[in-house]
């Protein structure tokens, strides 16, 4: 797995953290209004607009919520959002890659390079750290809710663009190719395993391991990024060993 499993757990620790936050049903409203701007409002046609409302269903927004935000992305009134990545370096040389969509650019680059400029970092290029990163498909399962066996799971998914695949106490983490994200998605609905989450991630190649003090300060970094209403995903290369995983799930 190098360490992708630990990543991916993180990942959903922040979602968890995020939803307690109650800044996730604006994320997801947002990522709703350029899914449908991007495939339509077709849910069968468009996987990304499928993602989003699964990711909406596993932090329990309201059914009627969803469907509001569909409509409204598809009428002539709906909100325009430009869709914008910033790249830089944290302290200690993590890579950070923000993703984000936006209806005032000059705000969010604004507020971005504060960020950056206020915790010991630097913004940099667009597409300077770009390569740092392989666009991966993630999606996270309860282990309880998939009734078939995880073996014959495996096994059924490696035509479906599977790479890795993780189990733990508590989920089950998919990991697929960035170009069968859809099918792989679909193949999961179609034998009725329901996914907590499903995106597109970008997992980085290479890690790099810092002391717990300062990697504290680099998740208070991204946590501050992850608090703009304008940041919908951030990614780092910072390594998670055991002892910081533990630190966190304290927390």
């Amino acid at each position: 797995m190098a360490g992708h499993s630990k990543w991916a757990n993180i990942k959903h620790r922040k979602g968890a953290q995020d939803a307690k936050r109650g800044k996730v049903f604006t994320k997801i409203i947002k990522e709703i209004a350029v899914s449908v701007k991007v495939g339509g409002s077709d849910i069968d046609s468009n996987p990304r607009l499928r993602s989003a409302i699964q990711n909406a269903k596993g932090v329990n927004m309201p059914k009627d919520n969803i469907l509001r935000a569909i409509k409204k992305a598809s009428g002539n009134d709906a909100e325009s959002y430009t869709e914008v990545n910033y790249e830089g370096y944290g302290p200690g040389g993590i890579a950070i890659f923000i993703e984000c969509a936006t209806d005032n650019i000059n705000r969010t680059v604004a507020e971005i390079r504060s960020i950056f400029n206020k915790n010991g970092g630097e913004l940099g290029k667009n597409g300077s750290l770009e390569y740092l990163f392989d666009r991966k498909g993630l999606f996270v399962i309860d282990k309880e809710k998939i009734k078939i066996n995880l073996e014959e799971l495996e096994m059924d998914l490696i035509d479906f663009g599977l790479i890795e695949f993780e189990i733990t106490d508590k989920y089950c983490t998919i990991i697929s190719e960035f170009e069968k994200f859809g099918e792989m998605q679909s193949k999961l609905s179609e034998i009725s395993v329901e996914t907590n989450t499903s995106s597109i991630e970008r997992i980085p190649k290479d890690t790099m391991k810092l002391n717990s003090n300062d990697s504290i300060k680099i998740l208070d970094m991204i946590e501050k990024f992850e608090d703009l209403d304008d940041v919908q995903k951030v990614f780092h290369n910072l390594f998670f060993d055991d002892d910081l995983l533990q630190q966190l799930s304290d927390e």
